[in-house]
């Protein structure tokens, strides 16, 4: 993976990472594992790791609550359109700052390996109290995508952005 700009010191951030999902349990959560395992690999610190059933105001209680103990919450399904995909609507409206071309080039990264169901992803990004946040699909392979592609190569340099 090749990092555009690298950054000159190493920053270890202290990341989060939420599975939402109504069926998942620790040892199902093969996305939130390998989020923590690519974080881990890039010499990142795991703060919290939590699974919270798709309910908007657990979601949203969770991240407010979480948010202050972190530089970066990962989040990990809901971001669908189906009934039960609530993660966005619980998150987006707790953002202070949206990152949109974090959602519009992940889409069209998926575009590329998935075709025209992309279209249904509803991945952002954005900050809230200082925070980077991160909405991802549940798939492990969009997980994938998403860490390896944009928030890995992107994470050093976006929270020294937000640190000033």
């Amino acid at each position: 993976m090749a990092i555009p700009h690298p950054d000159s010191d190493l920053l270890s951030a202290v990341c989060g990472v939420i599975t939402v999902s109504d069926t998942r349990t620790v040892d199902t959560d093969k996305s939130g594992q390998l989020i923590k395992s690519k974080l881990r690999e890039f010499g990142h610190r795991l703060g919290v790791y939590r699974l919270v059933k798709d309910e908007p105001a657990q979601i949203a209680s969770l991240v407010q609550r979480l948010a202050p103990t972190v530089d970066v919450l990962i989040c990990n399904g809901g971001t669908g359109i189906a009934p039960r995909d609530t993660t966005y609507d619980a998150i987006a409206t707790l953002l202070e700052k949206e990152i949109p071309g974090f959602g519009e080039i992940f889409r069209q990264l998926s575009y590329a390996e998935i075709g025209s169901r992309a279209i249904a992803s509803r991945a952002t990004a954005g900050v809230y109290q200082s925070t980077l946040i991160f909405l991802l699909p549940g798939s492990s392979n969009a997980v994938a995508l998403a860490m390896d592609a944009l928030i890995l190569p992107e994470l050093q340099h976006l929270i020294r952005q937000l640190r000033g």
